[in-house]
């Protein structure tokens, strides 16, 4: 089974390189071990090291994994588009007024 490749945008490529240096630094101030947290994670080291360079080929499931791994961070996924505020806008939108029709 070959590795994986997945194109992104150059955008979109530095975020995730952004955010698995978020997490590194989240696990080093932590003062956690790239072992420990891949225990806890229950996946390899290498999964850990490949989610703080930001690799997109990761499953988010493994992001999530190891968030948790670092005193449960994952629950920080739930702010991932929670304020969405133009989507909400667009929906506002398309609701209807409330008017009444006429008979």
């Amino acid at each position: 089974m070959g590795r994986k490749t997945v194109v992104l945008m150059p955008q979109s490529s530095r975020i995730l390189q952004d955010m698995g240096n978020q997490i590194k630094l989240a696990r080093l101030r932590r003062r956690i071990s790239v072992d420990l947290v891949a225990e806890r994670a229950g996946v390899s080291r290498a999964s850990v090291w490949a989610v703080e360079k930001g690799s997109p080929s990761v499953a988010i499931g493994i992001y999530a994994a190891v968030l948790h791994g670092i005193d449960n961070m994952d629950r920080d996924l739930l702010k991932v588009a929670g304020d969405d505020k133009l989507g909400r806008t667009l929906q506002d939108l398309g609701l209807p007024t409330g008017r009444r029709e006429k008979d």
